[in-house]
């Protein structure tokens, strides 16, 4: 592990001292209910480098679920299995779209509006697509993605059983989804099925620092730096990045290219992942969100980072 920078620690707390006050004109989610109980005052912000450097500031230790940043590695997990088939193409993007939605992540109008076809991986409806591809080729999908988060993470994760309890009993709108899917003929397994590994991947408790560690690979062309292991060809880990640039943050993907120009994905808990082609992954986490369902914390965290070191892509 590389020598730590003094300037860029400094620079991280003088951040998160920007940052952390904006969360009190955010609200903490409560349509799953045992979200509202988290404390609106957490704050952790993360940058792991490709050496493996961590430059870290806050509660970076605080295990959250991480909710619809899960997207990001159910597609890594259903590109790996249905790259093995040579079939990305049909089995992906036949069914889903790589479009910005435009309209709220778990829109019922615009599905049935364009027939059952999800905008982009990176909603709900998308992301229940995607889980469908993966009952198709994993023989355990929860296992197969824990284990993919593991290998990125380089520790040993769990459920918060908690937050996979009170997902479970508020799924009206996602089985909703679902069984509109169903009824356009895009999904292949029972609605059940596909909601069980759905919210599974979202009750997956992580940190900052593992989040910030564990997307690094797609800065890395698609290797996990620490091991070497090859986790997407170049193009494919380049696919990722690019949908998560327009469709990662909802219907704010445009405001976040404007202010952090970054590839980043958020999650309702708070949480918000990040990377910076070639140089580090990064991970914010603030509980109190925005109107989009993003951190309103993490959003002022990763401009203020943009702006301080050059970071911006565009």
């Amino acid at each position: 592990m590389a020598e730590q920078d003094p300037d860029l620690t400094k620079l991280l707390g003088e951040v998160a001292d920007i940052a952390r006050p904006t969360a009190a004109d955010g609200e903490v989610a409560d349509y799953i209910p045992v979200l509202a109980e988290a404390d609106p005052d957490a704050f952790g912000i993360a940058l792991v480098d490709l050496e493996g450097t961590e430059h870290l500031n806050g509660d970076v230790d605080q295990p959250f679920a991480i909710q619809s940043i899960s997207k990001v590695f159910s597609l890594v997990l259903a590109m790996q299995e249905a790259d093995a088939h040579d079939g990305v193409a049909e089995e992906l993007w036949s069914r889903v779209g790589r479009e910005p939605s435009g309209d709220p992540y778990n829109s019922l109008v615009q599905l049935e509006r364009e027939r059952g076809i999800p905008r982009n991986p990176m909603i709900n409806p998308g992301a229940l697509v995607i889980d469908d591809v993966l009952l198709d080729h994993c023989e355990d999908p929860k296992r197969s993605m824990m284990q993919l988060l593991e290998t990125l993470a380089r520790e040993p994760l769990t459920v918060d059983q908690g937050v996979l309890d009170s997902e479970q009993g508020s799924l009206h709108r996602n089985r909703a989804m679902a069984n509109l899917l169903a009824s356009f003929g895009n999904l292949r397994h029972e609605v059940d099925d596909v909601l069980d590994n759905y919210v599974h991947g979202c009750a997956i408790a992580m940190t900052t620092r593992q989040l910030a560690r564990s997307i690094r690979f797609l800065a890395n062309d698609g290797v996990e730096p620490d091991s070497g292991e090859r986790i997407l060809s170049p193009e494919l880990a380049k696919r990722v990045a690019a949908i998560m640039f327009t469709c990662g943050t909802y219907d704010a993907a445009g405001e976040f290219a404007f202010s952090v120009g970054l590839p980043c994905k958020s999650g309702v808990a708070g949480g918000i992942i990040g990377i910076v082609p070639r140089r580090m992954g990064v991970c914010v986490w603030s509980p109190p969100l925005d109107s989009s369902g993003n951190s309103l914390a993490g959003r002022t965290a990763l401009h203020e980072l943009s702006q301080r070191l050059d970071l911006s892509i565009v």
